[in-house]
């Protein structure tokens, strides 16, 4: 995993880096080696995982809605690293956000499987590739962060871009344990937590200040989404995958509350 930015949220992807919307268009033409570098890149990421869709799609029992779901997502993820494109320091996209983006392809798949898959629920092997897909995923998790400090490539974008990555696939997995029946409605709480406290941190400038690094954090994180992944197993059903869900939740609070308290706790800017 990408070193973690000292906080877990309070502004969004975009406007955490700095990027105001009428310096973007000059700050990346005055960037341009680093712009081509990027769009050949993610265009290749997006194209391949476009192949892969279609693909799929004649395996699997889904239709066309699988295709655009995965190009949409995608296309839209890369659409905003493209717009915070400017705050990154290097002159190359780096291995390590590659490795990244990789991911981000890997959760677009998963994301368009759960919702246009209608019969996941009763098709095992379609299951175990799912876990697989996202097991594989939280493995390439530590790789980005060991390129990035391999390469001298570590950044607040590429930190950023590699947790906003991690968040979307806790609340892609959120989706699918509701879908599959794994656990209550309450059990998206566990995707939704993080965008919940970057919301309240519009209205509530207290949570936006900064946090001390955690370990915590990440570790809580990791368990997250290798909890979720557990209970997407075929044979982990109620009451097992619904007390794994709860176990998860209670510990995704207890982190979030400890930096609440922190930051709450900080003397107020004048």
């Amino acid at each position: 995993m990408a070193s973690e930015p000292e906080r877990l949220g309070g502004v969004d992807f975009v406007g955490s880096w700095g990027v105001s919307r009428s310096a973007f268009a000059s700050r990346l033409l005055e960037r341009r080696g680093l712009l081509n570098d990027t769009l050949a890149i993610l265009s290749g990421l997006l194209a391949g995982t476009g192949v892969v869709a279609v693909l799929a799609s004649f395996v699997l029992p889904v239709g066309w809605d699988f295709v655009a779901s995965v190009i949409v997502s995608l296309a839209l993820m890369f659409s905003l690293v493209i717009y915070a494109l400017p705050a990154h320091p290097h002159r190359r996209f780096g291995y390590a956000n590659l490795v990244t983006a990789f991911r981000a392809s890997l959760v677009s798949l998963t994301f368009a499987t759960i919702i246009c898959f209608e019969s996941l629920a009763t098709v095992e092997l379609a299951l175990w590739t799912l876990v697989g897909v996202v097991l594989f995923a939280l493995a390439l998790d530590g790789v980005d962060g060991y390129l990035a400090r391999r390469y001298g490539q570590e950044s607040s974008f590429g930190a950023r871009f590699d947790m906003e990555v991690d968040a979307l696939l806790i609340l892609v997995l959120s989706l699918a344990a509701t879908i599959l029946d794994k656990a209550g409605h309450w059990v998206l709480l566990i995707g939704l937590m993080r965008y919940g406290f970057v919301a309240l941190g519009w209205v509530w400038p207290r949570l936006n200040g900064e946090l001390f690094p955690s370990f915590r954090r990440k570790l809580i994180c990791v368990l997250q989404i290798a909890a979720l992944c557990i209970i997407l197993v075929p044979f982990v059903t109620p009451p097992f995958s619904t007390a794994i869900a709860a176990a998860a939740l209670v510990a995704l609070v207890y982190s979030f509350a400890v930096d609440i308290i922190f930051l709450l706790r900080q003397p107020a800017e004048a």
